[in-house]
C-alpha cells in the first residue's frame, strides 16, 4: 500500500444502494488487512447510514449541515480526525444523494490541494435500475419532476464509473437496455453492473476504485439555479423517536408497520419517496444490534434489511426521509403512522426526541474548479442558502 492514503467517493441519488456498497467495500478492504475509515454526510445530523456503518464496527464521522461541496473544510478535518484515530488505508466518503457536482467541487481541489497526502480514485456513482428505466422513459411509473431528474443526471454524466446497482430486480434485456442508453448518454463513463445486496459483480468496480485513477477532463457544466431548484422540490425529514412498551413488542414487525403506514399516507398526498429508512436500537438488546427498514420508491416494498432476534421492550428509532414532497407532509406522514402503529402494540409509547423536516438551500461549494468561496462560519445550515 502507498504511504498516501486512498479516497474513495461512492454518488448516487437517494436510494442507490451506497450505503450498502460501501459497507461491503469495507469488508472487502479490511478483510485484505487495510484500514478503513467511512464518512457519511447529509443535511441534517442524526444519519440511519451512520448508524448502520458504526453497527458494523467501522470507524465513521458524519458531516451534517451541508454537502461534501460546501463542507469542504469540514470533510478534510473529519479525514484528520480519523487518520488521527484510526490511521486509515483507505477513506470512503458517501455523499448526500441529491449532490452533484463532485468532481470539481470535491476531488479536483481535494488532489489539488492536499495531492501529498491522498491518491484520489474515480467518482463511482450508483443508479437504481428501476428508478433510472423511468427517468430515462424506458418504463412507465412513479418518477421526479423535471428539475429533480436534472440533478439525477448531472450525477451520472460526471461519473467515471457508472454502476447499475440492485440489478437483480430486473431482468436480462432490460437491464442491458439501461446499459445501451447510459452507455450512449454518458460515452466517457465505464459501466459495470452489481447486486451489493447480493454482493454480486462488485470485484470489478472494487478492483478499479483501488488501482485506477480519477480521470482528469474538464468539470462539467452545471446549471446552478436549475441545480438549486430541483434540490428545493426535495422535502427531508430527520427524527430520533423513543418506543417504550409495557411489555415486550416485536420491533421488526413495528418497523414494517409504520413503513407501510408512511408510505400510504405519502403516496396519498402524491408524494414520490427517494429514500425512507429507520434503523431501531433496542435498550436491552446486545452492543449494535439493530433492526433497519429501508423503501426507495413509492409504490415499493418496504425491505427489512436487519433483523432483531428477540422481543424488546424499548429502545431508539431512527427516521430519515427524503422525498419530493412538503416537508410538512412528511412530518405528519411520520406522526401519524407513530400514533396509528403504536396502537397495533400493547402498552407501546412513541416519544419524538427530536426532529428536523425543511428543503435544502442552494449549493455555494467552498471551491469549485479553482475558484475559492468562502464556506459559512460555524457550518451550513439547512435552508441558510449554503447547503
Amino acid at each position: 500500500m502507498s504511504s498516501k492514503a486512498r479516497y474513495i467517493m461512492i454518488g448516487g441519488f437517494l436510494g442507490a444502494g451506497k450505503t450498502t456498497t460501501v459497507g461491503r467495500l469495507a469488508k472487502h478492504l479490511s478483510d485484505q488487512g487495510l484500514r478503513v475509515g467511512l464518512i457519511t454526510n447529509d443535511q441534517a445530523g442524526g444519519l440511519v447510514d451512520t448508524k448502520l456503518l458504526r453497527g458494523q464496527g467501522y470507524a465513521t464521522e458524519e458531516i451534517a449541515g451541508g454537502c461534501f461541496c460546501c463542507r469542504f473544510n469540514t470533510l478534510v478535518d473529519a479525514a484528520s480526525k480519523l487518520a488521527n484515530d484510526a490511521k486509515p488505508d483507505v477513506f470512503i466518503a458517501e455523499p448526500v444523494g441529491s449532490c452533484t457536482d463532485l468532481v470539481a467541487t470535491v476531488t479536483y481541489p481535494l488532489r489539488r490541494m492536499y495531492g501529498d497526502a491522498f491518491t484520489v480514485a474515480p467518482l463511482s456513482v450508483l443508479v437504481d435500475p428501476i428508478r433510472a428505466r423511468r427517468v430515462f422513459g424506458l418504463d412507465q411509473g412513479g418518477t421526479f419532476s423535471a428539475k429533480v431528474a436534472y440533478i439525477f443526471k448531472k450525477q451520472l454524466e460526471e461519473a467515471d464509473i457508472i454502476v447499475i446497482s440492485k440489478s437483480d430486480l430486473i431482468e436480462d434485456a432490460q437491464r442491458e437496455e439501461l446499459r445501451a442508453v447510459l452507455a450512449k448518454e454518458f460515452p466517457l463513463a465505464k459501466i459495470v453492473t452489481a447486486s451489493p445486496r447480493q454482493e454480486t459483480g462488485l470485484d470489478e468496480l472494487f478492483a478499479s476504485l483501488m488501482t485506477d485513477e480519477q480521470a482528469r477532463r474538464n468539470p462539467m457544466a452545471v446549471d446552478y439555479e436549475v441545480y438549486a431548484d430541483g434540490e428545493a422540490l426535495l422535502g427531508w425529514l430527520n427524527a430520533t423517536v423513543t418506543l417504550k412498551a409495557d411489555d415486550e413488542f416485536d420491533a421488526n414487525a413495528f418497523l414494517k408497520q409504520l413503513a407501510l403506514i408512511v408510505q400510504a399516507r405519502l403516496q396519498q398526498n402524491g408524494a414520490e419517496i427517494a429514500h425512507f429508512k429507520m434503523t431501531f436500537s433496542p435498550d436491552d438488546g446486545i452492543a449494535g444490534e439493530l433492526a433497519s427498514i429501508n423503501l426507495v420508491r413509492s409504490d415499493y416494498v418496504a425491505e427489512l434489511g436487519m433483523e432483531l432476534d428477540e422481543p424488546t421492550t424499548g429502545g431508539q428509532l431512527i427516521v430519515n426521509l427524503r422525498a419530493e414532497a412538503d416537508p410538512a407532509s412528511l412530518m405528519a406522514a411520520v406522526k401519524d403512522g407513530l400514533d396509528e402503529a403504536t396502537l397495533n402494540f400493547f402498552g407501546l409509547k412513541a416519544t419524538l426526541d427530536h426532529e428536523e423536516h425543511f428543503r435544502p438551500g442552494k449549493p455555494t461549494p467552498t471551491h469549485r474548479d479553482g475558484e475559492v468561496l468562502m464556506e459559512t462560519k460555524g457550518g451550513c445550515q439547512p435552508g441558510s442558502g449554503c447547503c
